[in-house]
């Protein structure tokens, strides 16, 4: 399988010419052009080996090694240190910060190439990170056409059927301000996801965000969001929610993020790291037009065959636009269609359990069962490379 190398550089032109180097060699080549980059790109990709440069503007590599050292994710990586420097006292500093080897700029081709081979060789494989396709994990986004459809309650109900299955899935709560999955969960308030995302982003690891993480008594773990409107004012970067997504999907298999509803700038950025993508409706008319411009979007941006339509029946029966219909107005096979259960669902929620564990014999439980099952086989069988029909 190919190495991959991380080049950390703010110079664009040696980071091409070293990248073009390695290349050449048949490495997989990744790039930074920052500290804090470099950092939060070591823990999410998981890199064979990564080539720092010493002088960069916003934090040295001597303090970018020092800190991927000071992190479980990322502190067996080796690192070559690269610089113009030739003194001794740098490559000693270079050494005393946790650097395996030292390189000087310019370097030849043939030394670089070199010096690679012989780090990747004396690292026992068994202790190299692992490479993105085994160590990324397995996500599973839902998301809502609108509000009020159930799209939390799928969420939540999809990770409590798969611990049944012995699976170790990890729940995600991004609607920020408007969070509700701890308070089904019994846990009250919750401010895991706000803590997490309000720190910088090259601190965001997996230790921090199991600091963040409550378990269930069902053995769901879940970094959530609070119903405080103030959360939902919060100020976090792009590379801060992709840090927290692909650290969440290493830490459980799968990982479930509840992305509340519509097409919002936080989760349409989060739906590129999304493996498959579970769409929650309900049978009017209304809530089929937005879903039908929500498939547009998504169908538009790539995710053909990565989509399931889920029908929540919540209105009365009369009222409601039979199954048939629904996917002919969608132009699209429906996954699963979840019944209306009003009376369970408040029991569970009251007992802070989800309805899958608290009549696991209700019919909609059964369903919850099935839908969870159906995604997750599909997911594995796309990620394993196998095909998988819509």
């Amino acid at each position: 399988m190919t190495e991959k190398i991380l080049i950390v550089d703010d110079d664009i032109d040696s980071l091409k010419l070293i990248g073009l180097m390695l290349q050449r060699h048949g490495y997989e080549v990744l790039a930074a052009n920052s500290g804090g980059q470099a950092i939060t790109k070591a823990a999410a990709e998981q890199p064979s080996l990564i080539i720092l440069d010493v002088m960069m503007p916003d934090m040295d590599g001597y303090e970018v090694c020092k800190r991927l050292r000071a992190n479980a994710d990322t502190q067996g990586i080796p690192i070559i240190m690269f610089t113009a420097k030739t003194l001794i006292d740098d490559k000693v500093a270079g050494f005393e910060a946790g650097a395996d080897d030292y390189l000087t700029k310019p370097t030849h081709p043939a030394e670089l190439a070199s010096r690679v081979k012989a780090i990747l060789a004396r690292t026992p494989t068994q202790s190299r990170p692992e490479t993105k396709t085994s160590a990324k994990g397995l996500t599973i986004g839902v998301i809502g056409a609108k509000g009020g459809v159930g799209t939390t309650t799928i969420a939540l109900n999809m990770g409590a059927a798969l611990t049944t299955k012995n699976e170790t899935p990890i729940l995600a709560d991004f609607r920020l301000g408007q969070g509700s999955m701890g308070l089904m969960m019994g846990f009250g308030r919750s401010y895991g996801m706000a803590n997490v995302l309000s720190r910088p982003t090259e601190e965001i690891n997996q230790r921090l965000i199991e600091a963040e993480v409550v378990a269930h008594q069902s053995g769901m773990r879940a970094l959530l969001s609070s119903s405080r409107a103030k959360e939902a004012q919060l100020t976090y970067t792009p590379e801060a929610v992709l840090a927290v997504v692909r650290t969440l999907r290493t830490m459980g298999r799968p990982a479930i993020f509840d992305l509340g509803t519509g097409l919002t700038p936080l989760n349409t950025r989060i739906q590129r790291e999304i493996d498959q993508l579970v769409i929650v409706v309900e049978p009017l008319g209304p809530t089929l037009a937005m879903a039908r411009e929500m498939l547009r979007e998504l169908e538009s941006g790539g995710f053909q065959g990565r989509l399931h339509i889920v029908v929540v029946n919540r209105a009365q029966a009369g009222l409601q636009t039979p199954w048939h219909e629904v996917e002919q107005a969608l132009g699209r096979e429906i996954r699963a269609i979840i019944s209306a259960a009003p009376e369970l669902a408040f029991q569970a929620n009251e007992a802070g359990v989800p309805m899958v564990l608290f009549q696991p014999s209700a019919i909609v439980s059964n369903q919850m069962i099935k839908l969870s099952e159906e995604v997750n086989t599909r997911i594995r069988t796309l990620a394993g490379g196998g095909e998988a029909t819509t």
